[in-house]
């Protein structure tokens, strides 16, 4: 196929998406394998700016409590189960928890979550936790989100009225990969914990980490899995593997393999806000070549257990490609 095939080929695709017809796992392995990754990557660009604009959606995390999980992926610094260096604490204080959000909010960051270790939170934990948003929504006009392992419909609810809009709960992998990385929980509960979520009336926010040793195709079948439980904010993490954790001698993804999965991310998900997450800083510059392949969100700051970049210069690189920062309200 010539490269003026190819473009055809990928503006002919490019107009049935847009015209919301939805492209097959089969159909996005065949574009992997017959379309030059930089045109299937601009391709995917173009899609973006055409159904989302320069819009870009910028969110910010605190890790609100640290390491002690009872559970046992394999990927993660904050299991009980694992040596790790990381700093350990039951409940993040609340001048902290303001400090990170109001430093964010100056930046233009809309939107803010409190992340816990653990498989839930519940009692005298989710009435604090609660406790900070009802505070901090007095004190500033931040979106909220929230990520706390599995909800029960009480705590959603609990949540809700503390002023969270939306939840986040990463299914990490597709169905048919999920028990090489965990196995005390199951895949099946991470989405009825979305189900919950979303009946108390919270958007859902939902991804994955690449490099945990899947397939390309089971890649793309988290994306499907995705697409079909309609979630329209996707946080991509690619893998850091940690000292201490069983994936700690993975091999790092190279930067056209994750650009190629960001790519048909983008295609099989045309709607959403993918963002990217954890592990874009150790490509250094080239990680904003990410947000010219179909991203158009990213947690900023630092993640959970890993360092991320300076806020104000990662922003500009962004908005230096031609974005302009959306509020925290939903697009």
């Amino acid at each position: 196929m010539t490269e003026r095939d190819e473009m055809v080929e990928m503006e002919a695709i490019l107009e049935l998406i847009a015209a919301d017809e939805q492209l097959s796992i089969g159909q996005a392995e065949d574009l992997a394998a017959s379309v030059a990754p930089e045109a299937l990557w601009a391709a995917a660009d173009r899609l973006r700016r055409r159904l989302h604009g320069d819009r870009f959606d910028y969110c910010s995390i605190i890790n609100a409590r640290s390491g002690k999980c009872s559970e046992n992926c394999r990927f993660c610094a904050q299991s009980s189960r694992y040596r790790t260096a990381i700093e350990t604490y039951d409940r993040v204080e609340y001048r902290e928890v303001r400090r990170q959000a109001t430093e964010n909010e100056a930046h233009g960051v809309g939107r803010f979550s409190l992340v816990t270790a653990g498989r839930q939170v519940a009692g005298d934990d989710l009435d604090a936790f609660a406790g900070m948003y009802e505070q901090l929504g007095a004190e500033t006009s931040l979106y909220f989100c929230a990520s706390m392992g599995f909800l029960d419909r009480a705590a959603a609810r609990r949540l809700v009225a503390a002023g969270v809009r939306r939840y986040h709960c990463n299914l990490e992998t597709s169905r048919s990969f999920f028990t090489e990385v965990c196995t005390t929980h199951s895949w099946d509960e991470k989405v009825q914990t979305i189900s919950v979520a979303r009946e108390a009336g919270m958007e859902i926010c939902s991804g994955g980490i690449i490099g945990l040793g899947e397939t390309f195709r089971q890649r793309l079948e988290l994306a499907l899995e995705l697409r079909q439980l309609g979630v329209l904010s996707i946080p991509l993490n690619i893998l850091t593997p940690i000292p201490g954790t069983p994936l700690a001698d993975r091999p790092e993804l190279p930067l056209a393999e994750v650009l190629t999965c960001l790519a048909l991310f983008r295609l099989l998900n045309p709607r959403a806000v993918i963002r990217i997450a954890g592990g874009r800083a150790r490509f250094g510059s080239d990680q904003y070549r990410l947000f010219q392949a179909g991203a158009n969100g990213a947690i900023v700051g630092n993640y959970l257990t890993t360092t991320g970049n300076n806020i104000a210069e990662d922003m500009a690189m962004i908005e230096a490609l031609g974005f302009r920062p959306v509020s925290g309200t939903p697009e």
